[in-house]
């Protein structure tokens, strides 16, 4: 679904745009060079309805309008399309195959389903998928190996059952195609890069 830019109320970005999206950045970057370790998001801005404040700080500083956005039909709608289009200029997609960029929930079904998984040759052209949970740091704990990791991490992430991580193991067997997680939970972050094995 998309939507002409409305005349209600846009939730409000980034105070300070250049130095709160550079923090976020670090933040980013951070998690995805360890694996397991939890970011939090410090001066998060408040988000449009349905988005928790990771989510919309990540949109804000991550995306841009070379990056095209699909939002599951929870978040597609006119606050959260409006926020996204005013703050960033991203593109919001009908086709998970179009996508760049993801924004799901925990308990939808076929999370990584036609997205775009990049090519041996531009493996960096995969999709990235936020993917909304309860909490970070509490649930069941899995064991994650892989680049980034000294050994093996015990991480837990609430809200995910037992199909999730069969579908992460394909996932991970494409490696270096496949597309990356990043989870989020408030103001928190968490990431799974595609590399990253896991194990029950």
């Amino acid at each position: 679904m998309s939507y002409t830019l409305g005349t209600h109320d846009i939730a409000a970005g980034f105070v300070d745009p250049p130095h709160e999206s550079q923090r976020v950045f670090r933040g980013v970057l951070d998690a995805f060079s360890h694996p397991g370790r939890i970011v939090t998001v410090d001066d998060a801005p408040a988000p449009p309805g349905g988005l928790c404040c990771a989510t919309a700080a990540f949109l804000l500083t991550l995306i841009d309008r070379d990056t095209p956005l699909w939002l599951a039909p929870e978040f597609d709608t006119p606050e959260v399309c409006d926020f996204v289009r005013f703050h960033t200029g991203a593109p919001i997609v009908g086709g998970r195959a179009e996508a760049t960029f993801a924004v799901q929930a925990h308990d939808q079904p076929l999370l990584f389903d036609s997205f775009n998984i990049g090519t041996d040759t531009y493996p960096d052209r995969s999709a990235t998928l936020v993917i909304e949970v309860p909490v970070l740091g509490a649930g069941p704990v899995r064991t994650w190996r892989g680049p980034g990791i000294d050994g093996q991490a015990s991480v837990a992430v609430a809200g995910l059952d037992h199909t999730f991580w069969l579908d992460w193991a394909a996932n991970h067997s494409l490696f270096p195609c496949g597309v990356d997680v990043v989870f989020a939970a408030g103001s928190q972050l968490l990431a799974l890069p595609r590399a990253i094995a896991v194990e029950a």
